[in-house]
């Protein structure tokens, strides 16, 4: 007995230094400015109280079953939090948006790995309340009580904390932002006039295809651009093809990457619609193109502050301006199509995002169905900051 209570402890000890540094990067590296950005990483540091009680009073069990579900419980918590802090840790570096809770698929992890030390731990306090030879299923019953009841108070507390303070955040810039400038009281240019790329950017972008509201698939970019010298590389898995593609070019030199095969060099011809952000600006975003284009407003982009505009586009247009989404519609003539593409300019004036968007019939897809849809997102950002594109290794 003594053995399993010592190894249930070293979870209790596992689970307490993972929520102090999930305390510990929200208290000292969350500071986007608003009033009670304290507050909120003082709410942080509750769960580490819970974990605690589990270290005080380690849910001992005597069969072996139990003993076997309970390791599993605070493994369960730990694997949940590890890959949450690193999100966390990445945001933080990044300058990435203001709220930590962006969605719902950022936060259940968090309530998972919550749920799980609350139940480690009230299994303990309640074997604590109840005494050793209490019935095991009063136990049970008074630890998910406990459980559930931390769980609750803790999760609306932090979400009660962490909106406040976003709210007061909506409408004020930050001081700096992977965007852009943050200056509040200068307009970014107009929607009809030229677009700039940064000097230097990194680049992200992502390409999803339906039919009839049905996936065909998806595509995952991320790349880094110094000025002409592009690298990137992207998971695909579409109906069409599955493997990480990537291009790279330095300099004269251009290589290529396909699933199941190596880098390999090819002519500069072969890549030169293949740079992301500039390819976009060079074809849907040319200036003859944006005469047309509808402003949608003045916005705040996790602190920058950025000109919201839309320009009608045909399926020739967007396959120029993304390439990429052959992956999605391969060689199918897309001339008949019809979409739009949504980007915000910010106050240099550069390109830092921008949504594309269009649809037609599922046949020029090859496919059976009625109405097919192509979407593709661009994000450049911390853009004329140095980055370094490398040559591929092979």
């Amino acid at each position: 007995m003594r053995v399993r209570t010592f190894e249930l402890r070293l979870i209790a000890v596992a689970l307490t230094g993972l929520w102090v540094l999930t305390a510990g990067l929200v208290l000292l590296g969350y500071r986007p400015g608003g009033p009670i950005d304290l507050l909120v990483g003082l709410v942080a540091c509750l769960p580490i109280s819970i974990a605690l009680a589990g270290l005080v009073w380690p849910p001992a069990a005597r069969g072996d079953r139990a003993f076997a579900g309970i390791v599993w419980l605070g493994l369960g918590a730990g694997l949940l939090l590890v890959p949450s802090i690193g999100g966390v840790l990445n945001q933080l570096v990044a300058r990435g948006p203001q709220t930590l809770l962006p969605s719902l698929e950022t936060a259940y992890p968090w309530v998972l790995a919550l749920a799980a030390t609350s139940l480690f731990a009230g299994l303990g306090v309640a074997r604590r309340l109840l005494g050793g030879t209490a019935v095991r299923r009063a136990r049970l019953v008074r630890g998910i009580a406990i459980a559930t009841f931390s769980t609750a108070v803790i999760s609306l507390l932090f979400a009660a904390a962490a909106i406040a303070n976003e709210v007061a955040l909506r409408d004020r810039p930050a001081g700096a932002s992977r965007f852009g400038p943050t200056d509040g009281s200068v307009d970014p240019p107009l929607c009809d006039r030229r677009i700039d790329a940064g000097r230097n950017a990194r680049l992200v972008a992502t390409y999803e295809g339906d039919v009839d509201r049905r996936s065909i698939g998806s595509a995952s970019l991320v790349g880094l651009r110094d000025r002409r010298d592009v690298r990137w590389a992207a998971d695909v898995a579409t109906d069409r093809t599955l493997g990480r593609y990537g291009m790279a070019r330095v300099g004269d030199a251009a290589w290529t990457l396909e699933p199941r095969e190596a880098w390999r060099e090819v002519p500069v011809e072969a890549v030169e619609r293949e740079d992301v952000d500039l390819q976009v600006l060079a074809t849907a975003l040319r200036s003859t193109n944006l005469v047309t284009a509808e402003e949608l407003g003045l916005e705040f982009v996790e602190g920058a502050r950025a000109r919201h505009c839309r320009v009608a586009v045909d399926g020739t247009t967007f396959a120029a301006a993304f390439p990429q989404v052959r992956w999605l519609a391969g060689q199918a003539d897309l001339h008949r199509w019809r979409g739009d593409i949504d980007y915000w300019v910010f106050t240099d004036g550069e390109l830092g995002r921008a949504e594309g968007s269009i649809g037609g019939e599922a046949g020029a897809l090859g496919l059976d169905g009625l109405q097919g849809t192509l979407r593709a997102t661009l994000i450049a950002v911390d853009r004329d900051r140095p980055v370094s594109v490398v040559r591929p290794s092979r």
